[in-house]
């Protein structure tokens, strides 16, 4: 306990002393975002990072990925590994800030230039203490979480796993909802699964004032929409969370007095028990096209699978829930409803023992307060320091057992 007292201590310290550069660090990453899988100048800057920090690393995985080494890098028990996510979004900026994007069309609104920040930090931190390790710690550097199939189901298809065996991992991501300088945590199932829906309705075109000769696709879209509702409702047992949601409706052709040939639906859906995941793709599935068929026109479904559910090990759980009381005081530890949104850290989640935190980002105060994936997201850069001192105190600690 003592040797873990003094080690929160020098963390604390060194998370004090470089926050100013860490600052620097995320404004340049905010800066200058990019897309998923296209993060090559991101990939470029944070290699220069750990070169200038003399911590080792492998480089071009997924092209852009990246992954450190701290700690004992020769003779480790165990490896433990910390995560962040470093593609940016398809957004406009509309902050009016001294590091506002300068790529147009493209903003880090969801966070993961603060999370990049911190693994940055936390591997600095890591590697900077006079400690006899007894094992080591690897930092991911993943590209692409924003899109499917995911940066993470491909580092591990690439072998992330097989090579690192890491017998642990952790990762954060912003909520703005909570202030800064908090932490929040969620047991179990804490993040939904997702996928896709891309419905294509075809029927017969026509002019609108004669409908009878047409079979109109838009009535048809209408149906499905309202019925399918009701039917994944029906079918859903209400214990396990479910949301179908469809946010995109087009029409190919059409007028005002044309009736078109074709409607295209695109739409997600997402819940917490693969199980019924499943049941409920053969549901939609059969009743789109069965709607479609009765009315005497036809539908295509694909339905993409996306992220698995994200689960908190229980044991990692217990764990990073002490050790941030530890580092943090516990009234800066809190508990956080599972989410409906969805992570690919969840595929991390479903092979080796996890836990995805949360970092309050949110200043009322200084009115930040926006939610990320919108372009007035920014985050309180405080954060950046209990973001680094958490993940470098919660595998630091696993790297003396």
């Amino acid at each position: 306990m003592a040797n873990e007292l003094h080690l929160k201590e020098l963390i604390r310290e060194k998370a004090a002393g470089l926050l100013p550069d860490i600052i620097k660090i995320r404004r340049h990453l905010h800066a200058h975002p990019e897309l998923s899988f296209e993060e090559f100048k991101t990939s470029e800057y944070i290699r220069n990072i750990l070169t200038g920090q003399q911590i080792k690393f492998t480089e071009q995985w997924v092209r852009t990925g990246i992954v450190a080494e701290v700690g004992n890098t020769e003779n480790y028990v165990q490896t433990i590994a910390l995560r962040a996510d470093i593609d940016a979004l398809p957004i406009q900026e509309t902050n009016d800030v001294p590091y506002k994007s300068v790529n147009a069309g493209v903003m880090h609104a969801c966070g993961h230039d603060v999370h990049t920040s911190c693994l940055i930090g936390a591997l600095i931190i890591l590697n900077s203490l006079e400690v006899k390790w007894k094992n080591r710690t690897i930092g991911i550097f993943q590209p692409g979480e924003e899109k499917l199939p995911g940066g993470a189901s491909l580092m591990i298809g690439e072998g992330l796993i097989d090579n690192y065996k890491p017998e642990a991992i952790f990762g954060l991501h912003v909520l703005p909802q909570m202030e800064a300088s908090n932490v929040g945590i969620c047991p179990g199932k804490s993040m939904a699964s997702s996928d896709e829906i891309y419905i294509t309705i075809q029927g017969i075109g026509g002019h609108a004032a004669m409908p009878h000769l047409a079979i109109d696709p838009i009535l048809i879209a209408a149906d499905v929409l309202s019925g399918i509702q009701k039917v994944v409702s029906r079918h859903a047992n209400p214990m396990i969370p479910t949301v179908l949601s469809f946010g995109k409706i087009n029409s190919i052709g059409g007028a005002t007095n044309v009736i078109p040939d074709e409607v295209k639906i695109e739409g997600t859906f997402r819940t917490m028990d693969e199980n019924w995941r499943r049941e409920a793709h053969q549901i939609m599935r059969t009743y789109i096209q069965n709607t479609a068929e009765a009315s005497g026109g036809k539908a295509d479904v694909d339905i993409r699978k996306g992220y698995p559910c994200l689960i908190n090990d229980d044991r990692l759980y217990a764990y990073g829930q002490q050790k941030l009381m530890e580092l943090l005081d516990k009234n800066h530890v809190l508990d956080v409803p599972a989410r409906m949104t969805s992570e690919d850290f969840a595929y991390y989640s479903q092979q080796i023992p996890s836990l995805f935190f949360r970092l309050g980002t949110g200043n009322r105060l200084k009115k930040i307060t926006s939610p990320v994936h919108t372009s007035s997201f920014d985050a309180d850069e405080s954060a950046l320091e209990t973001g680094m001192a958490a993940m470098a105190y919660l595998a630091a600690c696993k790297m003396m057992e």
